[in-house]
C-alpha cells in the first residue's frame, strides 16, 4: 500500500470514530438537557437509524477538514 492509502484510510477511520464520539456526546449528554425536565436519552432510545443519520454527516465533516490538512486528495480541488 502506498502513502496516500494509508492517509486516506487513517483519515475515514479517525473521521467517522470522531463523528460516532461527538454525535454520542450530543445525544446522551446534551439534548435531554435542552428539554424542560427531561430525562437522559440512550442511543437506544433514540434509534440506531437516527443515531447513523447523525454521526455520519458529523464524520463527514471532519474527513473535509482532515483531508484538507493531511493532502489526501479525496476531495477534488
Amino acid at each position: 500500500m502506498s502513502g496516500l492509502t494509508l492517509r486516506r484510510i487513517f483519515v475515514w477511520v479517525v473521521s467517522m470514530i470522531l463523528g460516532f464520539a461527538i454525535a454520542a456526546f450530543l445525544v446522551t449528554g446534551v439534548i435531554w438537557r435542552l428539554v424542560p425536565a427531561g430525562e437522559p436519552i440512550s442511543i437506544q432510545k433514540y434509534g440506531y437509524i437516527y443515531f447513523a443519520v447523525t454521526a455520519i454527516p458529523i464524520g463527514l465533516i471532519f474527513v473535509c477538514w482532515l483531508d484538507l490538512f493531511m493532502d489526501t486528495r479525496i476531495l477534488p480541488d
